[in-house]
This record gives structure tokens, C-alpha cells and sequence, in this order.
């Protein structure tokens, strides 16, 4: 309510004069001359007095109903029938800081003084296995007694709570259901007695097992609920004391002690609250292939025995006691075959009764298969060895680790004994990647490339092996030795303990240059090397010339002392190059540019070969360093350096192919006047015939003409004669001669047409003889395929089948005219005439067959 309305509500109260109060409604109406408050209760009408003051109402009486209660602070006091008492003023006795707790009763109103602390509410109903925990505020008497302030007690259930103005709840309780193979740890707040009658002091905890539910009580409080363990023949419990006490078994334990407990003691356990689960030990199951050793094992009073060892074999199955524990968890028995051993080392003074030695701590054996081993406590196993079978061309690198000598071993197999190890043997690591390489020294020389990382690392306690290749040699030198020895391939090279190779590193390049080639061959040719060297002529021409030795060593293999001398040269290459080009610079710094052009070859041999005593080139280069021999220079190309020498050179060059040029036509432009001159020559000498055959033919004629003057003058008719048969003559030699030039053109062009008809002829014989063959071909080829085709066909259907298809129609008809009982049917249309006759002949005529074919 607003301060408005009950300013409003003041002022109606102070100016209403009369109020009608309903039936369980009260008003407080003050006696303003007295200053007494009394209490008006209704039906009735009020008529307030001048002197009156109504300070509440009308109120609504207070209703409680059953079950219910409220509660009244500074309650009005009664008399023995129940009624208020007043004071000598007519005012309302109160129990001042008083409460009074009113239960179900006829509805009632508030004297003046009296205030409702708590409303109506329902009494609190407490269930089964539910208890209030109640306290006492004040000291007063019950049914169970005097209780005092301070004093706390359960009330349990089913049942209904009438509060009490000396009770306040502290709490609802609910019981803790106990399920089987389970409890719940109870803790005593102060001393109590529990509900088994023991006398319980404060902070004392305690199991309570029982199945079902259980209501702590007033002054216990539940700590926590304990599972059981369940155990088995493979499970046991690991349990530590917290303090001393005495077991369920009647067992003292001290503070601190651990044990197990087993399935032989108990199918289940529930720990007690002065038992700490450390864990759950499991069975440890040994087969008869098995052993194990307990580290600091629990002697015959099952205290741990700090600093022993206990070996265990197998087959046995047993739990670890508590401090107990496994050095090295469950081992297998060492089975070794023929070919394994095992290094062993005593770690304490004991007798060895396989051996029957005595053993000192330090001391290293091997025990060799095959046998089954079993190490005692005072043994160690170093490690496990096992022979390695090696090949002649294998072996491995072993150290002895008392002297220290390392030896190598090699085509036997072989195991390590317990002095020895295997030996790490470290290469450069330059010679390390050339032995990785899968490059052939001899057919990979030219190839520069790096080959490609395998991840592969050399196992270095193998021997080191490394293939020789034919026509080639590898020096290997002892360090321990101090000596050195070279080995000619085709051969296998295996190096001893203090042996290494010896690395060449060759110029290589074009031009060379130093420390290119890496290699640990050294090949001894006929091989060649190519130079690209600059020289400079007398006129300083300076040109590029770039050279190709072939070089070789020469050497005998049967001398020891040679082989030693190929290697003395580090780098025979580059020292090689490095002679020849001084010689021929040397030769050609004399020499004009035009004559080193004419007569290179020839310089730069003598230069490098030199000349004997005829004044001829030498054939071979000789170093007696390292015997090497140069036999021959390739000049195989000659540039010039200088720009200006190189356009004076292209233009000699130009300039001495332009005079070939015109040498070559003028050669051939004199050889054309020649055959010119010859062409004239038979011409005119053709001429100087025709005219001597004209004048032979004239002088005949001018015979001719004198016969005829003569005939002449012999006679006209003799001459005519003769001149006629002169005429004839000549007509028939013209004519015969006309023939035969016919009769020979006509043979030249028949035997030219009869060649081109032979020719044609023996062409197109041949073309359909080609034809026919390979239409022949074609005909056996498909013929062979129909036949194999048919065959096939007669062998997939068979000779049977064929012959039950060829006699199924007949075979039918047969069977059809048996079915109907006929010996013979004739079926015709009607319209062709049938000549019976014919057929009657027919008939007989094949019964006069068969005797005939019978006999």
C-alpha cells in the first residue's frame, strides 16, 4: 500500500464514526483518555466515541486450518478457562519477547501488542527413512525427559511435526540406502552412542555394513560410501594401516603397514576406515618359457628385504607383495641356437655351477648355444651374439677390447666373444661419398654430375670393399705400416684396419682446371684428354687452340717398385697439360702468324714430340715422373683471340677461296677453248676430206667426160651404148644399195619392235604368273580353311551325330508306316499320272539286284 492510501485509510479511520464490523473481523479501538487499546470483535455495529480512536480494522480474524499452525510473538496471557487477562487499566496482558505456536482452533483476532510472526503454514510431514534433526534453543521437559539448550535429537518419520517454541530443524535428513557388498563410513561429531549401543567418541569413524537403509543419527554424519572389492584368483588387494588398529581378523596392524589381501581370505572386501587401498594387485603368471626377478622380496615374517634379489621360473603364477616389485618385468628364457651366445658379467662374487668356476665381480664370459639360459641374481646380460656368416669377399672389422687390436675377418663365419667388438672404421668423408657412388669409373669418366643422395649410410664396422676395374689401379696405404701398395683390375680391394685409400683429385674442364675430378682410380689408358691452351705468335697474333692428347702409363705390373711411380704425379692431368702447353707456346712465340697458319700441325708437334736426327717429328711424349707417354695431338680447333687477327684471318680465308675460285674457271674456261679448238681442228680437217673426195670425184668425171668426148668420137651409137648402160649400172648399184639401207632399217626396226614385244610379253607373263600364284594362295589358304573349318565342324558335332542326322528322315518314316502297319503307302495329288509300270520294274529290278549284289 501506497503512503497515499494509508494516509487515506488514517483519515477515514479518524473521521468514520461508526463501523460495521462483519461476523470474524475485529477492530483495535484506543481509549484516548485512558490510552488503553481494546479489542471490538463483530457481528456488531461500532459507534466511536469522541474520545475513541479506531487505530486496526476491521481486520480478518486469524483462520487456521488443520493441520496448519502460525506462530504469535508477544502472545496475550490466559487464564485456566482460557480467556485474556487483563491489568488494572483493562488492558491485555502480553508475554513480552514470548512466542506462542497456535494450532487448529476456532477462528481468533490479535490483542493490541501481539504480532503474527509466521503466517499460516502447513505442518511439516516427514516421510519414511526422513528424520528432522531438531535443537533445542531453550531448556524444557518432554515425554523422553528434560532437554536443554543445545541438546540435538532426531525426530524420525512417517509422521507429522507439531513445532515447538523451545525446537528450531536444523535439517531434513534422508537415510543412505546400503546395497549389498557395500557400506558407508560414519563419523561422530561429538560422543554419542549409535544405533547398535556402542558408546561412539567425537571424530571416531566407523563401517556400518548392514543392507538397507540406515538414518544416521543426530549427532553422526555420513563420511563417504565404500564400495566392495570383489576379488578373485587373479586379482588381490593392496591395503596400508593409517593408524594402528586390529583387523576383523584379530590382526594387529601398525601405522603405516601394507599387506594383501587374497580370495583365500575373503571373496570380497570392504576396507575398514583405518584401511588405505594402495591398489590392485594382479596376478603375475610365469609360463615355463619365463623367469623374473623380484627386487627387494618379503622375507618368511613378509617384511620387504631391502637390497635382495629373488629369481622366480616359470611355470608359476603368484602375486607381488607389498614393496615388492619386478627389475625388469617378465623375461623370456634365453633360448640360443648353435649359432648365438650370450655376453654375461657378474655383478657380485658367486659360484658358477654350470661352469663350476668361481666369479668375481667384473667378470665377462660368454655362454655359447645351443642351450637355454637362465641368468641368476648375480649375473648381468651384457648382450646377446650371434655368429655372422661372412663370404670371401665380406667381412667385418673387430676390436679387442682389452689390448685394443684391431683386426679384420673375413671368409669364415665368425662370433664376437666377450672381449671383443665390433670396430668403426672412419673413411674421409670425400672418399665416403665416392665409394656411395654407383658411377663405373671407367664408363662414367666424363660424367661431372653429382649423383642424387640415397639416405644409405656405409655400415662402418663392415670391411670396406671397393671393385678395381680393368686396365686400372688403386694405391692403398698402411699408416701403421708406413707403406703402400697399388693393386691392378680387374680386382676386388679390401681394406685392413689401418689401410686408406689414396684419393686423386685430376684437373678436368676445358680449359682444365684443378681439383675436378675426384676418384680413387686411377686409369691407365690409352685414353685422351682434351686442352684448351691461348699462344701468342712472334707478329703478337695471339690465338685459341683447343688440343686432344691421347695419353697411356707405361709400366710393368710385376714390378713393384713401378707401381708406386704412377702415383708419385698427384695430378698427372693437369702437370701433363701444363708441359705441353709450355712447349708449344714456346715454339710458337718464333713463328710469324702466316706461317703458324700454314704449318700448325706440324709446329705443334715437333714442338711437343721434338725430332730425331733425320730431322723427323718423334711419335711419344714421355714423363719419367710417373711414366706417362703422350702419343699423339689432335689440333682440333685454331681461333683467334684478337678481334682484329680473326677479320684478318676470314679475310685470307675469303680472299684464298676466291683465287681456288677463279683457278678453277680459269681451268675450265681453257679447257672449253681446247675442246673448242679441237672441235674446230676436225672440222676443218672434215673439210679438207669433202674436198679431196670432190676432187677425186671430179677427176672422175673429168674421165669420165674424156671417155664420153671419146665414145664421142667413136661414135654417137657406142656412146649412147655405153652411156645407157653406164646409167643402168649405176641405177642398179643406186637401187641395190637403196635396198640393202631399207632392208637393214626394216631389220633394225623389227628387231627394235620385237624386243619392245618381248620385253612386254615377259612383263606381263610375269605379272599374271604373280597373279596366278597368288590366287593359288588364296585358294589352298581358304580351301585349308573350309576343310579345317568342316573338320572342325565333324569332330564338335561327331560321326555319329552325322549319321543319326542323316537317318533321322528316314529312320522317322520308318517308324511312322510301323505305328500305322504299313508296308509301303504311295501319296499322290490326283492330277499327275502314276506309271506303274516304271515302278513295278523298279521294284523288281532291285530284287533281282540284290542276289546278284549278294553274290
Amino acid at each position: 500500500m501506497s503512503r497515499t492510501t494509508q494516509s487515506a485509510t488514517a483519515t477515514s479511520l479518524a473521521t468514520n464514526s461508526i463501523f460495521r464490523i462483519p461476523p470474524y473481523y475485529y477492530l483495535h479501538v484506543l481509549d484516548q483518555n485512558s490510552n488503553v487499546t481494546r479489542v471490538e470483535v463483530g457481528p456488531m455495529t461500532f459507534i466511536r466515541q469522541d474520545n475513541e480512536k479506531v487505530i486496526v480494522g476491521p481486520e480478518k480474524m486469524i483462520v487456521v486450518p488443520p493441520r496448519n499452525y502460525c506462530i504469535i510473538e508477544n502472545p496475550v496471557v490466559r487464564n485456566k478457562e482460557g480467556k485474556p487477562v487483563m491489568d488494572k487499566h483493562g488492558q491485555a496482558k502480553l508475554r513480552h519477547a514470548d512466542q506462542e505456536i497456535r494450532l487448529t482452533q476456532d477462528p481468533f483476532p490479535l490483542y493490541p501488542g501481539e504480532v503474527l510472526k509466521q503466517v499460516v503454514t502447513q505442518l511439516k510431514v516427514v516421510q519414511a527413512n526422513t528424520a528432522l534433526r531438531l535443537r533445542a534453543v531453550l531448556d524444557f521437559d518432554d515425554d523422553t525427559g528434560k532437554k536443554v539448550a543445545g541438546d540435538e535429537w532426531l525426530f524420525e518419520g512417517p509422521g507429522t511435526y507439531i513445532p515447538k517454541k523451545e525446537v528450531v530443524v536444523e535439517e531434513t535428513i534422508r537415510a543412505t540406502v546400503i546395497k549389498p557388498n557395500q557400506a558407508i563410513k560414519l563419523r561422530a561429531r561429538k560422543e554419542t552412542t549409535d544405533r547398535d549401543g556402542t558408546v561412539r567418541v567425537t571424530g571416531e569413524e566407523w563401517l556400518v555394513k548392514k543392507v538397507g537403509a540406515y538414518l544416521p543419527g543426530a549427532y553422526e554424519e555420513v563420511v563417504d560410501t565404500v564400495d566392495t572389492y570383489v576379488l578373485t584368483d587373479k586379482v588381490a588387494l593392496s591395503l596400508r594401516a593409517t593408524r594402528t588398529f586390529t583387523d576383523k581378523n584379530g590382526v594387529t596392524r601398525r601405522t603405516g603397514e601394507e599387506w594383501l589381501v587374497k580370495m583365500e581370505d575373503t571373496e570380497a572386501h570392504i576396507p575398514d576406515v583405518y584401511e588405505e587401498v594402495v591398489g590392485v594387485v594382479k596376478i603375475t603368471t610365469l609360463t615355463n618359457r619365463q623367469y623374473c626377478v623380484i627386487m627387494d622380496p618379503a622375507g618368511a615374517d613378509g617384511k620387504p628385504q631391502l637390497g635382495q634379489k629373488k629369481l622366480v621360473k616359470g611355470e608359476k603364477s603368484f602375486f607381488l607383495l607389498p614393496g615388492e616389485s619386478l627389475e625388469k618385468g617378465i623375461q623370456n628364457v634365453y633360448v640360443l641356437g648353435e649359432d648365438e651366445g650370450l655376453i654375461l658379467k657378474a655383478s657380485e662374487a658367486f659360484k658358477d655351477t654350470d661352469a663350476n668356476v668361481d666369479r668375481q665381480p667384473g667378470d665377462r664370459w660368454m655362454s655359447r648355444g645351443p642351450i637355454e639360459y637362465v641368468p641368476p641374481v648375480e649375473v648381468e646380460v651384457v648382450t646377446r651374439r650371434k655368429a655372422l656368416p661372412l663370404d670371401e669377399n665380406e667381412g667385418i672389422y673387430v676390436r679387442d677390447v682389452k689390448t685394443g687390436k684391431v683386426r679384420a675377418i673375413s671368409g669364415a663365419t665368425y662370433m664376437l666373444t666377450q672381449d671383443e667388438e665390433l670396430f668403426s672404421k672412419e673413411l674421409p668423408p670425400a672418399v665416403d661419398d665416392l665409394l656411395a657412388e654407383s658411377k663405373d669409373p671407367l664408363a662414367d669418366r666424363s660424367d661431372r654430375s653429382k649423383p642424387a643422395a640415397t639416405g644409405a649410410k656405409r655400415d662402418k664396422t663392415k670391411l670396406v670393399t671397393f671393385r678395381v676395374p680393368h686396365n686400372a689401379a688403386v694405391q692403398i696405404y698402411d699408416y701403421k705400416q708406413k707403406k703402400a701398395r697399388v693393386i691392378f683390375g680387374p680386382e676386388l680391394v679390401m681394406l685392413d684396419p689401418d689401410e686408406q685409400f689414396t684419393q686423386l683429385s685430376l684437373s678436368g674442364g676445358k680449359p682444365k682446371k684443378p681439383n675436378v675430378i675426384k676418384s680413387l682410380v686411377l686409369l691407365l689408358g690409352p685414353d685422351f684428354c682434351t686442352d684448351i691452351i691461348t699462344i701468342e705468335t712472334s707478329d703478337h697474333a695471339r690465338l685459341q687452340l683447343q688440343l686432344s692428347y691421347n695419353w697411356h702409363f707405361e709400366l710393368n705390373k710385376d714390378d713393384e717398385k713401378e707401381g708406386p711411380k704412377i702415383f708419385s704425379v698427384p695430378d698427372f692431368v693437369g702437370d701433363a697439360c701444363k708441359a705441353i702447353a709450355s712447349r708449344i707456346r714456346g715454339a710458337v712465340a718464333g713463328v710469324q702468324f702466316d706461317d703458324f697458319h700454314k704449318n700448325s700441325a706440324k709446329i705443334i708437334r715437333a714442338s711437343v714430340f721434338g725430332l730425331d736426327e733425320k730431322g723427323k717429328v718423334k711419335g711419344r711424349f714421355f714423363f719419367p715422373a710417373n711414366n706417362l707417354v703422350v702419343t699423339s695431338i689432335d689440333i682440333q680447333s685454331v681461333e683467334p683471340v684478337d678481334q682484329r687477327t680473326r677479320d684478318a684471318l676470314q679475310k685470307s680465308v675469303q680472299l684464298a677461296i676466291e683465287i681456288t675460285t677463279n683457278s678453277q674457271e680459269a681451268a675450265a674456261r681453257h679447257e672449253a677453248e681446247r675442246l673448242e679448238q679441237k672441235a674446230k681442228g676436225a672440222l676443218e680437217r672434215q673439210k679438207i676430206m669433202d674436198e679431196a673426195e670432190a676432187e677425186k670425184s671430179r677427176k672422175d668425171l673429168l674421165e669420165l667426160q674424156a671417155s664420153s668426148s671419146a665414145v664421142e668420137s667413136t661414135g654417137q651409137a657406142k656412146a649412147e651404148a655405153l652411156s645407157r648402160a653406164e646409167a643402168a649400172r649405176i641405177e642398179g648399184e643406186a637401187a641395190v644399195e637403196q635396198a640393202r639401207l631399207k632392208s637393214q632399217a626394216a631389220k633394225i626396226e623389227a628387231e627394235s619392235e620385237l624386243e619392245r614385244l618381248t620385253a612386254a610379253r615377259t612383263a606381263e607373263l610375269k605379272y599374271l604368273g604373280e597373279q596366278n600364284e597368288l590366287e593359288i594362295t588364296k585358294a589352298k589358304e581358304l580351301s585349308s580353311i573350309e576343310t579345317n573349318k568342316f573338320k572342325n565342324m565333324v569332330d564338335s558335332i561327331g560321326a555319329e551325330t552325322l549319321a543319326s542326322i542323316a537317318t533321322a528322315g528316314p529312320d522317322m518314316q520308318v517308324k511312322l508306316l510301323e505305328a500305322l502297319g504299313l508296308q509301303s503307302t504311295l501319296i499322290t495329288d490326283g492330277n499327275s499320272p502314276i506309271n506303274l509300270f516304271n515302278t513295278a520294274h523298279g521294284l523288281l529290278g532291285s530284287i533281282e539286284a540284290a542276289p546278284i549284289k549278294s553274290e
